[in-house]
């Protein structure tokens, strides 16, 4: 039998060449295990063309009995489908209009259930439970069970601050549970703060100013400001600008 041994400086070499290699498989095991969930843009923009100019309309917060019907009519004109990211405790009381938004063609995504990040981000099981019964609302609300609309999207949004860490540990509970999560590349501020309608359209033109592939942020509640009243012109402007609109039901 052989006996190796080693002076001070090759077990610090030793200790130091394992440390770096555990931490590059760390990382590499994480960057593998939230694959299917980071950067949903980019299996959108593989979609399209670099020169071609989509626009995916997206609500947050709701459904809601005083503007989510409005948004839809004016979506139904305008023959626009969007997708809705809806709050499951919401969806138990107006799942009328659930059933609307699933009728007329838009896609119903997953907001979690009680949209409250103390709620959400306790455990690790607890963050799944909001997502599975967010998802049983929905398909309790549009009669289809087992219901997975495979796309989440994080309270305040994964790019923000709040509960950041927590965030990057359920990206992998997210990919364990087939799905993709989507933050936005443009918005009106609708939830930020009051603004008049000329405000709400002034910074969505200015959001997308040089992009070619945007996902709006809007929300079909009027918590500050109502978004119906500048769907409209938002709609005409970015048509102006050469925009068609994408559906994600069909990418997904």
């Amino acid at each position: 039998m052989k006996i190796f041994i080693f002076c001070k400086k090759e077990i610090i070499l030793i200790s130091f060449i394992f440390i770096i290699f555990t931490l590059l498989f760390f990382t590499f095991c994480q960057a593998n295990s939230s694959n299917n969930s980071i950067n949903f843009m980019n299996k959108i923009c593989s979609h399209y063309n670099d020169d071609e100019k989509v626009a995916f309309l997206t609500f947050d917060d709701g459904p809601s009995p005083d503007v989510t019907p409005k948004i839809l009519d004016i979506l139904k004109d305008e023959d626009i489908k969007a997708t809705f990211f809806v709050i499951g405790k919401y969806v138990d009381l107006h799942p009328d209009i659930i059933r609307r938004e699933y009728d007329e063609g838009h896609y119903i995504a997953n907001h979690s259930y009680n949209h409250s990040n103390s709620i959400l981000y306790k455990s690790p099981k607890n963050f799944k439970d909001e997502i599975i019964k967010t998802d049983l609302s929905i398909g309790n609300a549009i009669g289809a069970q087992n219901y997975c609309s495979h796309l989440f999207r994080f309270p305040n949004g994964f790019m923000s601050d709040n509960y950041k860490y927590k965030k990057k540990e359920d990206v992998t509970l997210l990919s364990k549970l087939d799905y993709f999560y989507l933050d936005w590349n443009c918005v009106n501020n609708d939830s930020i703060k009051k603004c008049s309608t000329s405000q709400l359209l002034s910074t969505l033109k200015r959001t997308c100013k040089n992009k070619n592939i945007i996902v709006v942020l809007m929300h079909d509640t009027k918590d500050v400001n109502d978004s119906s009243l500048v769907l409209k012109d938002s709609i005409s402007y970015l048509k102006s600008q050469g925009y068609i609109f994408g559906n994600l039901k069909d990418i997904m």
